[in-house]
């Protein structure tokens, strides 16, 4: 594990704030008259409000490539990590990132930007919106040690958001399964879709199950439930919560990051 992420995960309930960059280029939703200077003013804009907000480490996804693919362009990674070279600057704490839905493009951008970590489906296999999801963990840790990316870690996400898993195995024999054939140290447990809180129950199936890793809650969490979640994970990925009116799209707002992190502090 990179020294960046055991410092992070060494913090009490450590929180995991999404920069969901806008539509890239190669997107339906690219705003080709704005460009990519339009991208990076709001990625800007947004880790300054998180880190000032009180987070503990900040996650770069492409949360508005809709309707989002499983193996995505060169011009995605590209134009993140030129994104990310330009703030990278202004971050004062660890950073991961996140490629819909495409780990390996994400290894890669990691690799490329210094990220710490990233977030992916890494195994399982899903009948979902973009069409039947078949993952490869193997090529995928093969890939990473090609491009010795060994310090770049893994959040194993348990069960695919848009999606439904084919597995008939409980999500505690998933994660017990996932920890030994992967030596995963990271389990992400989500809800049904972006914005939606992970249930009570899984968290705490798969906490049950494999006490000897980090668990987060990878969705939908809020100031109302955060304490409720964080009794059970060990962290969380918070990034609709911190957007203004809570608006997935919306830029972050520093004082809905403040009023979550007032309430994960009591926790901590």
């Amino acid at each position: 594990m990179s020294q960046n992420l055991k410092t992070l995960l060494a913090k009490t309930k450590p929180i995991i704030a999404m920069a969901h960059f806008p539509a890239l280029p190669g997107s339906p939703h690219y705003d080709a008259s704005n460009g990519m200077n339009k991208i990076i003013d709001s990625i800007h804009h947004d880790i300054i409000a998180l880190q000032r907000g009180g987070v503990d480490a900040i996650m770069f996804g492409n949360e508005a490539d809709l309707p989002y693919l499983l193996h995505v362009g060169p011009e995605t990674v590209a134009a993140m990590a030129a994104v990310i070279g330009q703030v990278k600057s202004e971050l004062k704490i660890p950073f991961g990132v996140d490629v819909l839905w495409d780990p390996i493009a994400a290894l890669a951008l990691a690799k490329g930007t210094g990220a710490c970590f990233i977030r992916e489906i890494m195994t399982s296999a899903y009948v979902s919106d973009m069409g039947m999801w078949n993952t490869n963990c193997g090529e995928m840790a093969r890939y990473r040690r090609t491009i010795d990316a060994a310090d770049v870690d893994l959040l194993f996400v348990l069960a695919a958001e848009f999606s439904s898993s084919l597995e008939t195995r409980s999500l505690a024999n998933i994660a017990r399964s996932v920890v030994f054939s992967s030596a995963a140290q990271i389990l992400c447990v989500s809800g049904p879709i972006t914005g939606t809180s992970a249930k009570m129950d899984d968290l705490e199936a798969v906490k049950k199950a494999v006490p000897q890793v980090s668990v987060l809650s990878n969705t939908g969490v809020t100031a109302e439930n955060v304490s409720e979640i964080l009794a059970i994970a060990d962290g969380a990925v918070v990034g609709t919560m911190f957007k203004k009116d809570g608006i997935t799209w919306n830029p972050v707002d520093q004082d809905r990051v403040a009023r979550l992190m007032e309430k994960v502090n009591k926790c901590r």
